[in-house]
C-alpha cells in the first residue's frame, strides 16, 4: 500500500528568522484531498560532551515558550548548508567554551513529526579542552558538569524533561553501555 500523500499546493503562512509555517493542500493515497500545516524547520544537533572525569557538560537555560528553565544538553540549529559536524563543533565552543578531538555521531532523530520537519543530530563529544565560550547576542545560560548515573535519575525525578536531552542522555547511556 502506498502511504505518500501528494503536495498539490503550498503556501507560507508564516516566516519567521529560521521557520516557516506552511499549509499545503494534498492528495492523499485514497485519491482525496486534505491540508496539511507543518512548521518547516533547518534542523539541530544536540553534543554529548563527555569530559575525561566521565562527567557530561550541561547546560541551565530559560526558555520562552514554557516559560521555565531547563536542563540541557548544548545543542543549535544548523545552518543553511552547515555540515552537521560542524554545527556541532561550533555550538560546543560557543555555548560551553569547549573543543573536542573526538566526535561520534549516535542518532538521527524526528522530534515533532505531527507537524514539523526538524530533525535532531546527536553527538558524542569526547577528549574536551576548555577555550572559551562565545554565546550568540541573547543567549543566556549556566555551564555545568553532571555525571551520567545522576542525569538519569534527574530524568526520572523531573528535574530533567526536555525531550531533546532526555533522548540524548538514553541513546549515551545505550552507546556506552554496548562498549562494556
Amino acid at each position: 500500500m502506498d502511504l505518500k500523500e501528494i503536495c498539490l499546493d503550498t503556501a507560507v503562512v508564516y516566516e519567521g528568522n529560521f521557520i516557516q509555517v506552511r499549509k499545503d493542500s494534498v492528495r492523499l493515497p485514497d485519491g482525496g484531498t486534505g491540508s496539511r500545516e507543518y512548521i518547516t524547520h533547518p534542523g539541530a544537533v544536540a553534543v554529548l560532551a563527555m569530559l575525561d572525569n566521565g562527567n557530561l557538560v550541561m547546560e541551565r537555560q530559560f526558555r520562552y515558550a514554557p516559560q521555565r528553565e531547563f536542563i540541557e544538553l548544548p545543542a543549535g540549529k544548523i545552518d543553511h548548508g552547515e555540515d552537521i559536524l560542524l554545527t556541532a563543533q561550533r555550538e560546543l565552543l560557543e555555548e560551553t567554551g569547549y573543543v573536542a578531538n573526538q566526535w561520534i555521531h549516535l542518532a538521527t532523530v524526528w522530534p515533532c513529526i505531527g507537524y514539523a520537519n526538524e530533525r535532531m543530530e546527536y553527538f558524542l563529544a569526547r577528549g574536551l579542552t576548555h577555550q572559551g565560550r562565545n554565546l550568540d547576542d541573547g543567549e543566556f545560560l549556566e555551564v555545568f558538569e553532571l555525571p551520567l548515573p545522576e542525569a538519569i535519575e534527574w530524568i526520572r525525578s523531573g528535574q530533567i524533561n526536555d525531550s531533546k536531552t532526555i533522548v540524548g542522555l538514553f541513546w549515551l547511556e545505550k552507546h556506552l553501555n554496548d562498549w562494556r
